[in-house]
């Protein structure tokens, strides 16, 4: 009996020892980033028109040090430059979708500008042929590779005034970028066709994985290329086949956790390749009350060091 006890006991305490190894392992790796918290303020994007200043200051209060704006809902950059100072909040980046960046540049560089942003980011792309984007049934999948050359032409260009005024011209993918057209992976030929020292990559690794792409191979191949991360979850269909990538539509918004994407590698490798400076959270939808949802994303990153 005291021998029984005795192993149990030597037993226990190995595996403890293991286990508090493991998870200070994991948290001494993912530390390495040395990165505040940020999030993505299209998340918040139904309750910042009612409540400006009251969601920024709620979004200190959940651990969430840093911001990318999705739109300013009327506010002056003084207004803006007051909430976010007051919540306790950095602004360090804005998106914007391709269509506004070309029509409305130098407004938006003298905005971000004035508000000390560091990054402007095209949100999304842009069909080249405006009568051929109303008339797309299927938007996403309507890009030609002539479009994605366009977009890449476009990022070039923008970057030009953007890098004149001390920002840097970032691109936030979708999962199209991952569906080869002719043979070819548009994300790649992006990175391929862009200034290196004028365009960076804002990857939101839900959405690539959404493609049916890997976001750390791409962090591993283009290490100094991404020096933005958005984080997102996802619930991968049921029944999926391995190798099959189902359709975007199948998949299911999930807090971080919950879905089918594991972030510690893809943490690990950032913290490798040493080149990214900012992570959103971006939680496009809640299966709880706001705030409850957002705590479920902090509370996860903070597992990961952060």
């Amino acid at each position: 009996m005291r021998h029984s006890r005795r192993e149990f006991l030597k037993k226990s305490a190995v595996a403890a020892a293991s286990a508090s190894a493991l998870v200070n392992g994991a948290k001494s790796l993912a530390q390495t980033l040395h990165l505040p918290l940020g999030v993505q303020l299209y998340s918040v994007r139904d309750l910042l028109p009612k409540d400006y200043a009251g969601t920024l200051k709620g979004l200190y209060e959940l651990g969430f040090r840093e911001v990318e704006s999705a739109g300013y809902f009327g506010h002056s950059v003084a207004e803006v430059k007051q909430a976010i100072g007051d919540a306790g909040l950095k602004l360090v980046s804005a998106h914007y979708p391709m269509g506004s960046l070309t029509k409305d540049l130098d407004q938006i560089v003298e905005f971000s500008h004035t508000l000390g942003i560091g990054t402007v980011v095209c949100s999304s792309p842009a069909i080249k042929d405006p009568e051929r984007a109303k008339a797309a049934k299927d938007w996403a999948h309507s890009f030609t590779a002539e479009d994605w050359k366009w977009n890449a032409d476009q990022l070039n260009l923008l970057s030009e005034k953007v890098s004149a005024a001390g920002m840097k011209l970032g691109y936030h993918n979708h999962f199209m970028e991952f569906h080869a057209v002719d043979g070819v992976t548009p994300y790649d030929e992006l990175l391929k066709l862009t200034d290196p020292a004028k365009v960076t990559m804002e990857m939101d690794c839900g959405w690539v994985v959404v493609g049916g792409g890997n976001p750390v191979d791409y962090l591993r191949k283009y290490p100094k290329r991404i020096t933005m991360l958005h984080v997102k979850d996802f619930v991968r269909p049921l029944g999926t086949a391995s190798g099959e990538t189902p359709a975007a539509s199948e998949f299911k918004v999930a807090e971080l956790g919950h879905g089918s994407i594991d972030y510690g590698p893809v943490f690990a490798q950032a913290a490798k390749g040493g080149h990214v400076q900012h992570v959103f959270v971006e939680q496009e939808a809640f299966s709880v009350p706001w705030k409850d949802s957002l705590k479920m994303d902090a509370d996860y990153m903070h597992l990961h060091g952060f």
